[in-house]
């Protein structure tokens, strides 16, 4: 794999990171953290969830430790410590740590080969050693399969969709063109009910 093939991943992976962040944009305290699913799934829970991840493939993967203490990493208490976030972990506290995850994780990227050996202690045994290059990919489906996620949340709240911010990745069209494909799909549903 050539320095090209690991500057491709790292804008893929770079890509997701934005846009589950952007997510967060122009919301209030509370839409950031409001569950939105019967699981409690939310927005600053997936932002969460993704670094929580992100910095264990990172450094337990490849054994470079990540400076500094994670506050949520290991968290025996909660089994579900990493998918939401506490009154007391601010917005900016999480997406401060999150970028802080980022930099720890480009710089693994930076120095490793995509060939560098890793093992993921918590996959199974036959598939437990894997490369940069598994874990790389792995991160990119990681990190855009939560953003895709977080795309639903936040068209949920209000409207807002796409991988940036003034992108929705949508044919144009106003309020009411979407109230009338809504109901186009809703008829077209019915006959199988």
């Amino acid at each position: 794999m050539t320095d090209n093939a690991k500057t491709t991943l790292q804008h893929y992976l770079q890509t997701g990171r934005d846009t589950l962040l952007w997510k967060l944009e122009d919301l209030s305290e509370y839409d950031r953290r409001r569950p939105l699913t019967p699981t409690g799934t939310n927005l600053l829970g997936l932002v969460k969830h993704v670094a929580f991840t992100e910095a264990e493939y990172f450094s337990v993967v490849f054994g470079r430790p990540h400076p500094q203490a994670l506050p949520w990493i290991y968290d025996e208490t909660d089994p579900d410590a990493e998918m939401w976030a506490t009154p007391e972990e601010t917005t900016e506290f999480i997406t401060g740590t999150y970028r802080s995850i980022w930099d720890h994780s480009d710089t693994v990227i930076t120095e490793l080969d995509l060939d560098t050996p890793g093992r993921v202690p918590w996959w199974r045994p036959e598939t437990a050693d894997v490369t940069l290059h598994r874990i790389l990919i792995h991160m990119i489906a990681e990190t855009h399969r939560h953003a895709g996620h977080a795309d639903i949340l936040r068209e949920s709240i209000d409207g807002a969709t796409g991988l940036y911010q003034h992108n929705s990745n949508l044919p144009p069209g106003d309020r009411q063109y979407w109230t009338d494909h809504r109901t186009r799909l809703e008829a077209a549903a019915a006959h199988f009910r």
